[in-house]
């Protein structure tokens, strides 16, 4: 009885190393999307007052895990009983992300100062609703931030299950729950210290002694760029993670990549540098192409429909 107990108990800690290991793999595989998904929901998330910007976190928070409540049952159910379907929906995961990404970078380009002004005016017509409207607008922006999250966490969900094929079913559950709940968790505690960034600033800045003022001074000055910088890294990785998908799922992009790959690992000092540089450089390429492309169809397709909309047949 007590080998009996032992043995499962080892069996227990060889499945619990198991998941760890692959839970490890995929958080790899899909921390490139985090940076994009802690920008954009602290974006979303900003703009209401002190007091109302935690609850806010939270309630997305709670959305989020609803989400992916949702998401991993359709996904086991998939892999169970139409494992085919998986290398498509990561090839369309991965288009998604290029899409966005490309979306981003022309917005960027393109941006005027008739959008900044728009927004400005937003944020000053936002001050002036009633306590009413103030709610409503609030839970139209969780709803908002809900929705996008449900969109990030299918990638996550759908990039995970690209590294752990061929695993028992029952260890591909557990590692996609493990995978949800750190991120969930770690993704909305990072957006919620992003937004009270600048409240611990002017906190600090209103204690005494010329170090905690100092220190809030900086924090207030370096919020700003923290922001752009984590939205800037978030539109590198669309292109890194949804462009090295794409690669991946074209059987041979990807053994010209592995080739060009281990014939620079070979070379000596830096070539394990270069291959690792060339392999990120050929997924953003492939991801800005392929976004490029996603982008001009779906502006084709929307100047169409407007068009046919403006002009309906009699």
């Amino acid at each position: 009885m007590a080998a009996s107990l032992l043995a499962l108990l080892d069996d227990i800690t060889l499945l619990a190393d198991d998941v760890a290991a692959m839970s490890k793999v995929a958080a790899k595989k899909t921390a490139g999307v985090l940076g994009d998904d802690i920008a954009l929901n602290a974006n979303q998330v900003s703009g209401f007052s002190p007091s109302r910007e935690l609850p806010v976190v939270l309630a997305v928070a709670k959305g989020s895990a609803i989400n992916k409540a949702i998401l991993v049952p359709i996904a086991l159910l998939l892999v169970a009983f139409a494992p085919w379907s998986l290398t498509p929906l990561l090839m369309l995961g991965g288009a998604f992300l290029c899409f966005e990404g490309v979306e981003k970078v022309f917005h960027k380009l393109l941006h005027s100062e008739a959008e900044d002004s728009a927004h400005h005016k937003e944020l000053i017509e936002t001050v002036q609703k009633s306590p009413q409207q103030i709610v409503e607008l609030e839970r139209e922006k969780i709803k908002g931030a809900v929705r996008t999250d449900f969109i990030l966490s299918a990638e996550i969900i759908a990039i995970s299950l690209g590294t752990i094929q061929g695993v028992p079913l029952s260890q591909q559950a557990m590692v996609l729950v493990a995978i949800s709940v750190v991120f969930t968790i770690g993704v909305y505690a990072v957006v919620a210290g992003v937004v009270k960034l600048d409240d611990l600033g002017i906190f600090l800045t209103s204690k005494t002694g010329k170090v905690k003022q100092a220190f809030g001074r900086f924090i207030l000055r370096a919020t700003p760029y923290f922001m752009k910088t984590l939205s800037f890294l978030g539109t590198v990785a669309l292109f890194l993670v949804g462009g090295g998908i794409i690669v991946h799922g074209i059987p041979a992009l990807h053994h010209v990549v592995e080739w060009t790959e281990h014939a620079l690992h070979a070379l000596p000092g830096v070539g394990p540098t270069l291959a690792q540089t060339a392999s990120a450089l050929v997924n953003m390429v492939t991801g800005f192409v392929v976004g490029s492309v996603v982008v001009a169809a779906v502006t084709l397709y929307s100047k169409m429909f407007r068009k046919k909309a403006a002009h309906p047949q009699t």
